[in-house]
């Protein structure tokens, strides 16, 4: 991918999260952190409503189907690993629980917000 292509991507990408997280501020969400780089991994948007914490992954392709499908096995363990770095180094959320979860975005839809989408230990 030549630089211009890459920096186009990232601007669609930053574009979807944006949209992501407008979303789930309209469903009632907190938005706690975006774009969170870790050693371990990376998270698109942590969320929190209530006494939970949303780990969600956010897929924009130009079909909806398609970014349902876009998080592989292993990129979900990257988040699993930084979601649990992420939670260590904020003990005031020890009593919430968490999950991860998905947006799929897609132009001329609503965005698709599948909640517990993955879990760690099951294929």
């Amino acid at each position: 991918m030549r630089k211009a292509e890459r920096r186009a991507a990232e601007i669609r990408g930053r574009m979807a999260e944006r949209r992501a997280a407008l979303w789930l501020r309209l469903k009632g969400y907190s938005i706690l952190a975006a774009r969170v780089k870790l050693p371990v991994g990376e998270i698109d948007l942590v969320a929190r409503k209530g006494k939970l914490i949303a780990f969600i992954e956010v897929k924009a392709r130009t079909r909806q189907e398609d970014a349902l499908g876009a998080v592989t096995q292993q990129s979900w363990q990257r988040i699993s690993r930084a979601a649990e770095a992420w939670m260590s180094a904020r003990p005031r959320y020890a009593d919430h629980g968490w999950r991860y979860d998905l947006i799929a975005l897609a132009p001329g839809r609503m965005p698709r917000h599948i909640r517990d989408a993955w879990r760690p230990g099951l294929a």
